[in-house]
């Protein structure tokens, strides 16, 4: 669980702000695993989708930025997370998703926001199961399923975005009982 190189985080709700967070998040290095970069319009419209789901509470699911609290400084932003509705398996399920900030990664930042983001989902209470879908490639955010607790249940063949086939690992963490 927390340990001593575990950073504080806090999720702070999506806004209309954080369109600038979604661009840097749109970096070619950080959407290598994610059939590479958005074009402006394909961001704009995941903006809004990020905000309406933030705003709409009769949707289950939320999008957040990543926020680190400094003792003395500035705080901050270091990426985004969220979690949204998904059918899987013949189940209704919570899938979550991730991007941290070049900046900030390898510092447990994204590992302590998905534990933070499992703990949202699971007072949201609708449903049992939270999954992420990281590249079998990737080794940084297959790692961050593991260190957040989640069981590896092994290789999937998705698309994503469509049209774009890619091999996930399918990670599912346990919330209890809706």
């Amino acid at each position: 669980m927390d340990d001593d190189r575990t950073p504080a985080v806090r999720l702070e709700p999506w806004s209309e702000g954080d369109a600038e967070l979604l661009r840097a998040l749109n970096a070619p290095e950080l959407m290598t695993h994610l059939g590479g970069p958005e074009s402006e319009e394909a961001l704009a419209r995941r903006h809004r989708r990020y905000v309406d789901l933030t705003a709409d509470r009769t949707r289950a699911g939320r999008m957040f930025r990543i926020v680190l609290p400094q003792t003395g400084a500035a705080e901050a932003t270091a990426g985004a997370i969220g979690f949204w509705d998904r059918e899987w398996a013949g189940e209704q399920v919570y899938e979550t998703g991730w991007a941290v900030l070049p900046a900030f990664q390898g510092r447990g930042v994204a590992t302590a926001a998905a534990r933070a983001v499992a703990e949202q989902a699971r007072a949201e209470g609708l449903h049992r199961h939270l999954h992420a879908f990281p590249s079998v490639d990737h080794p940084a955010s297959n790692a961050v399923c593991r260190g957040a607790g989640f069981e590896l249940l092994g290789p999937q063949d998705f698309e994503y975005p469509p049209g774009h086939p890619i091999r996930c690992n399918d990670w599912r963490l346990d919330l209890g009982k809706p």
